[in-house]
């Protein structure tokens, strides 16, 4: 019942607070403002109980207005569609047109009581106000509506005949109330369209290292390729040359291009090893540092006994588990905790555990090949990896290798 919650991601729940907010100022205005001229009618005349639920009505679609304008804004601040200006300029009219229909109410004398006028002008144009920050990206348009909505009032109020007093009191109130509400959309807006960039940058850098890598090995890889490839090419060439003209350097030629090609590849293995092994040390430390800049609170524990001590085979096989483990805790949940424990005692298995809470009680995506890869990896070594919820929204990651194994390995090397 609670993976609608649990499953989504930071941006997502950010997002989903900030909708049901504005989801309830639909139902604050209609409560705080629209049953106003309701509570104030006098039981027993019937012109009288019409009107305030005309005007309660009234409210009601205005505020049901900014409530579909403020979903759309919302859309257009996390970029899934264009900015609702022809939403903006209907609500704008909208709610000239009921503030203008409260005014010459009042001045006409069909509202009678004081205190309905200045609460429905001020409810209509306050929460229209905050609806259409929303739609703007620059604070300095954003801080043009609230004086705007308080100069239009104020003149309005006076072209009915109301004394200048009255209608400061109108702008005054127009004003505080529109500041308030047009800070608060803005400082909301600018937070989910914050949360949701460095969502995005997040994933950006992921992308970034993984090219980054990708470069590195081409790289070395051409490094290592390229002088040797020419120098096969131009030795073939030339033992063609003396071939034809039947040299018995042509075999001397070919040989040295035999060796060339021997070497090369003895080459490629080492550049392909040293990019498929992975320090334990330094995959713990790299851990720790990419957690904790995510936010998480990432603990490393490596426990007394021959940790540091382990054969290169077993570092590089649980290097590769850490690197794997901190990919997805960082893809796959949302975990603001992670523990990474190391346990290597002077008798007995190594054990490492990686666990983390925020995993989903429901897989988001299909399987990947990592948790697999890494099982083949610790297989050659006698090794085992469990990997599953246990309870809680934690995830534990277990891999471990038998102290049989490290003692061939230690007796080998």
């Amino acid at each position: 019942m609670t993976g609608w919650w649990k499953n989504r991601s930071s941006a997502g729940k950010v997002e989903l607070y900030t909708r049901g907010s504005f989801h309830l100022f639909v139902l604050l205005e209609i409560v705080s403002f629209g049953l106003m001229p309701v509570a104030a009618t006098v039981p027993g005349s019937r012109p009288s109980v019409l009107l305030p639920l005309a005007l309660l009505l009234m409210v009601c679609g205005h505020a049901v207005l900014c409530g579909v304008l403020n979903s759309r804004a919302l859309h257009w601040v996390v970029g899934r569609r264009e900015r609702p200006t022809r939403l903006a300029v209907a609500s704008t009219v909208a709610t000239a047109v009921c503030t203008l229909a409260v005014l010459g109410l009042r001045a006409t004398g069909h509202i009678s009581e004081e205190a309905v006028a200045p609460t429905l002008v001020a409810g209509l144009t306050w929460f229209a106000s905050g609806s259409l920050v929303l739609c703007l990206r620059s604070v300095k348009r954003m801080l043009f509506i609230p004086p705007t909505a308080a100069v239009m009032t104020g003149l309005a109020v006076l072209a009915l005949g109301t004394p200048a007093a009255t209608a400061l009191g109108y702008c005054v109130g127009v004003l505080l109330g529109s500041l308030f509400f047009g800070a608060t959309c803005g400082f909301s807006a600018w937070l989910l369209r914050t949360v949701y960039e460095l969502d995005h940058s997040r994933e950006v850098q992921a992308r970034l290292a993984v090219a980054e890598e990708r470069l590195r090995f081409g790289r070395d890889l051409h490094d290592v390729m390229g002088r040797n490839l020419a120098v096969i090419a131009l030795k073939s060439e030339l033992a063609i040359q003396l071939a034809r003209r039947e040299r018995p350097e042509a075999v001397e030629q070919m040989i040295e291009v035999q060796r060339i090609a021997q070497e090369s590849q003895r080459e490629v293995r080492d550049v392909v090893r040293g990019y498929r092994e992975a320090d334990l040390s330094v995959e713990l430390e790299g851990a720790r540092g990419v957690l904790s800049a995510a936010g998480m609170d990432c603990r490393v524990d490596v426990l007394a006994g021959r940790a540091t001590e382990l054969p290169a085979e077993v570092q590089s096989a649980l290097g590769w588990v850490v690197r794997e483990a901190t990919t997805n805790v960082l893809r796959h949940g949302d975990a603001h905790r992670c523990l990474i424990r190391l346990t290597a005692a002077e008798t007995g298995s190594v054990t490492l555990v990686v666990e983390n809470d925020g995993a989903p009680e429901t897989p988001t995506g299909p399987p990947g090949s990592g948790l697999a890869g890494l099982r083949e990896r610790l297989a050659a070594l006698d090794g085992t990896l469990q990997a599953g919820p246990v309870g809680d929204g934690r995830f534990r990651l277990l891999a471990r290798i038998p102290d049989r194994r490290l003692q061939e390995l230690e007796v080998r090397a």
